[in-house]
């Protein structure tokens, strides 16, 4: 319906599609929407990919009335975000994230972007989405290891922001994790609003204060670190981030920051 809606309200659609995803829609049936299907990763956010999506869509005759749909995870939502941004100074895009990690943190705030030798997301655009549609049944066929990715920024919101949340999350892991739709809606809704609250007030990451936009970077100044020195293999997003959230949170305990057993409370959910 979503898709339809988009087809019919304007001129030309263009759909960047995960490869993994199986969706019971038929695309043929809408003459102005144009897909292309992508085998997702963080090895898409580099200037190969980037140049190639750009080029097919100048070559499908890309004009300033078309819109980018980007149907998948959190990298394919980087990736899109940065060529709608750049492709004719500015295409309206739309967001549909299949995954935890993207329905929680990457397809909120409007940061786009790609990698480089030299690091995570150091070519990027701030650019917003028209619209983000999220649907939690799509996280049914999402694998474990992908769950527990998103559960980590879940908990990132909750460690920054707001106790009574993180205290609810340590009761309802395990009904988080059994796919409990009222659950998984309050966590992801919590997780949003919590992010909104610092895009609203620091969009661009320029403030120096509590309500800076750097505090969502809890645990990804070590987290990014450690993905880059392995390539993008060891270890996924969260588990990265799980790292850096709890080495951070050492450090902060021997700054006399955080007490010992406030450290040891984090650390025992992570586990």
């Amino acid at each position: 319906k979503f898709i339809d809606s988009i087809a019919k309200k304007n001129e030309k659609v263009f759909c960047f599609l995960d490869s993994k995803i199986k969706i019971d829609y038929n695309f043929s049936k809408q003459k102005n929407i144009k897909i292309f299907s992508i085998r997702c990763g963080e090895k898409i956010k580099n200037f190969d990919v980037y140049k190639d999506l750009a080029e097919k869509l100048i070559k499908g005759n890309v004009n300033r009335k078309s819109v980018l749909i980007a149907i998948g995870g959190g990298t394919l939502g980087d990736l899109a975000g940065f060529i709608a941004s750049t492709v004719l100074r500015g295409l309206d895009f739309y967001l549909i994230p299949t995954t935890l990690l993207s329905q929680v943190d990457s397809s909120i705030g409007g940061k786009n972007g790609i990698n480089t030798i030299y690091g995570k997301n150091l070519l990027g655009t701030f650019y917003q989405p028209k619209e983000v549609l999220i649907d939690i049944s799509v996280l049914n066929s999402l694998p474990k290891n992908e769950m527990k990715s998103g559960y980590a920024e879940i908990i990132k919101h909750a460690l920054i922001k707001d106790y009574s949340f993180y205290c609810w999350l340590e009761k309802n892991t395990k009904k988080l994790f059994n796919l409990n739709k009222s659950i998984l809606e309050k966590a992801i809704y919590k997780s949003i609003m919590i992010k909104l609250f610092y895009v609203k007030k620091d969009e661009k990451e320029l403030l120096l204060n509590k309500n800076s936009r750097a505090m969502l970077n809890f645990g990804h100044t070590i987290g990014h670190a450690i993905e880059s020195h392995y390539n993008y293999k060891k270890f996924n997003h969260g588990e990265a981030i799980s790292i850096g959230m709890i080495t951070e949170a050492k450090i902060s305990n021997y700054l006399g920051m955080l007490s010992y057993n406030e450290l040891e409370r984090i650390i025992t959910h992570f586990k």
